[in-house]
């Protein structure tokens, strides 16, 4: 790489770690180099350090350890698999993969896959974030388990009756006779290709 004004370089790594850090994935000291295009990973490393002891940074523990001081923080939610909405489906908790979601602790994302919530502004392929908990109010759109299958549904208690309603009128009310709430949804969020 070769020279720059002072403190252009540092800028520069500071910024990719903080856009790899709101993305969930610390970069590693080869990411660093690679990308502004140093000859060791030291060098990256150097500038770490500087931007640690300048305040820019805290050292955390784990060879990746590093968080932006002062800054909203970002969690890496993990992505537990898919959830169906529509009938019901077999849950099975399979990572795949992490989102970045500002003060994200205590929260999980499904994919979805189905229809039945779509005037809910769910839709398939969507990825819904999860706040793990197992009590939810009428009318809150959940992640419930009914034997060993998940959806996405809106509950609502009526008397001692508990359904499961879509948010589209092509799909019928799921009525278990016993169900877990997994967790409530608290964000939708889609990628446009």
């Amino acid at each position: 790489m070769g020279k720059t004004p002072p403190g252009q370089t540092r800028e520069k790594v500071f910024r990719f770690v903080q856009e790899k850090l709101l993305e969930g994935r610390p970069p590693t000291m080869a990411e660093i180099r690679d990308h502004l295009g140093f000859r060791s990973a030291q060098t990256a490393r150097e500038h770490l350090e500087r931007l640690a002891r300048d305040g820019r940074l805290e050292k955390m523990p784990g060879a990746r350890g590093y968080r932006v001081v002062g800054g909203a923080q970002a969690a890496a939610v993990p992505v537990v698999g898919r959830v169906v909405a529509g009938g019901l489906s077999f849950a099975a908790e399979d990572i795949d993969g992490y989102e970045a979601v500002e003060g994200g602790h205590g929260l999980f994302g499904l994919r979805v896959r189905g229809q039945s919530m779509r005037d809910a502004g769910i839709l398939d392929g969507d990825l819904v974030l999860v706040r793990q908990q197992a009590t939810a109010k009428n009318g809150d759109i959940v992640v419930a388990l009914v034997g060993d299958e998940a959806t996405v549904k809106v509950l609502h208690r009526g008397g001692k009756r508990i359904e499961l309603r879509p948010r589209n009128p092509a799909f019928r009310p799921i009525v278990p006779k016993e169900l877990r709430i997994l967790g409530k949804v608290v964000e939708v969020r889609r990628r446009v290709t």
